[in-house]
């Protein structure tokens, strides 16, 4: 028996954007995958406007930081002042 077959109850299956996913060769397959119970939702695509770290590691690198080249133990440096600085000198704010 097909596992198509043995589905009893709502089978929901979460899939990201990535190209296999949204394939139009795929979409008959789906439609009938769909009439036999299985759902489709797919994840939102990535919007780091919305992802709190990643504004602020744009604040960080873009206004904090000094505008030159770090070797990577003077980076790790000046992360960890502006984390001890971080809600005194160095605030963000969710608008």
């Amino acid at each position: 028996m097909a596992l198509i077959e043995r589905i009893s109850k709502p089978l929901v299956v979460i899939l990201d954007n990535a190209s296999i996913h949204t394939a139009k060769k795929l979409k008959p397959h789906w439609d009938l995958l769909e009439e036999k119970g299985m759902r489709f939702y797919f994840l939102p695509p990535y919007s780091p406007e919305l992802n709190r770290i990643e504004l602020l590691w744009h604040k960080m690198k873009y206004e904090w930081l000094p505008f030159k080249t770090f070797t990577p133990d003077e980076l790790e440096q000046a992360i960890d002042e502006i984390g001890h600085g971080f809600g005194s000198q160095y605030t963000l704010t969710f608008c």
